[in-house]
C-alpha cells in the first residue's frame, strides 16, 4: 500500500483503475494499492477471520467504560482509535490461537461460563448448536469449530463461529449453507481477560444436514 498526496491529480480519488490498481481513504489518509481478488473469499481461513472481527466489532459497544479506556494508550502510540487498537490486538491474538481479551493487557485469568449439555440439530442446509448457560461467571464467549470427521482439529482455519454469553439463558449458534453431510461442532469457552478453555471435555456433537 502506497500513500498519496493529491492522487490523480486531485486532493482525494477512489475507485479502480483497469482493474490494476486501487485508490481509497482510510482515516483521512489517501492510499493505492494494487487490486487483489480473493481466490476463494469462502476459504476456511477467512471465515475463522470474520467470525472473530464479527464478534469483536460487535462486542466493543457493551463492554465498561474502564474496559474501553485500556486501549487509549495503545491507539494512540499506533495513531488509531481504540476500538480500531481492540480490534487489532483481538486478531493478533487470535491468529495465534488465543482468545481476545476485553481490556489491555491480557491476564488469561476468570471463572468460565457454567453450561449444561449442549445440543445440535441439522436441518436443510443448516444446523443449529444451542449452549445452555448457567453461569456467565466471567465468560465472554464461546468459539465453535466444524468438522466432517468425529476429530478435534484445534486449528485457527477450523472455526467457523464466535458467539457471546451475556446472560445465563440458552446462547444458539446458526451454521448455515451446509452442503448435505454430517458435520461434527467441538468448542471452547473464553473469559473477559483472555482465558480459553481446554479441547472440549464435553466431546463433540454432530447434526445430520439434509
Amino acid at each position: 500500500m502506497v500513500k498519496l498526496y493529491g492522487p490523480m491529480l486531485s486532493l482525494s480519488a477512489s475507485g479502480t483503475i483497469a482493474k490494476t490498481a486501487t485508490f481509497a481513504s482510510w482515516k483521512g489518509r489517501a492510499y493505492a494499492r494494487q487490486r487483489v481478488i480473493p481466490a476463494n473469499p469462502q476459504s476456511d481461513l477467512q471465515t475463522s477471520v470474520r467470525a472473530m472481527m464479527k464478534f469483536l466489532a460487535q462486542n466493543w459497544a457493551s463492554m465498561t467504560a474502564g474496559e474501553q479506556a485500556s486501549w487509549v494508550t495503545a491507539a494512540a502510540a499506533a495513531a488509531v482509535s481504540p476500538f480500531n487498537s481492540f480490534i487489532a490486538a483481538g486478531m493478533t491474538r487470535w491468529r495465534q490461537l488465543a482468545a481476545p481479551s476485553a481490556a489491555t493487557p491480557a491476564t488469561e485469568d476468570g471463572a468460565l461460563q457454567a453450561s449444561g449439555a449442549a445440543t445440535a440439530i441439522g436441518g436443510f442446509h443448516q444446523a443449529t448448536i444451542t449452549f445452555p448457560i448457567a453461569a456467565v461467571n466471567d465468560g465472554w464467549g464461546i468459539a465453535i469449530e466444524r468438522n466432517t470427521v468425529d476429530v478435534y482439529q484445534g486449528t485457527f482455519g477450523a472455526i467457523v463461529g464466535v458467539i457471546a454469553t451475556p446472560a445465563a439463558a440458552a446462547t444458539y449458534f446458526n451454521d448455515i449453507g451446509l452442503a448435505a453431510d454430517t458435520y461434527y461442532y467441538f468448542w471452547r469457552r473464553f473469559t473477559r481477560a483472555g482465558k480459553l478453555d481446554g479441547a472440549f471435555a464435553q466431546g463433540s456433537l454432530s447434526a445430520i444436514v439434509t
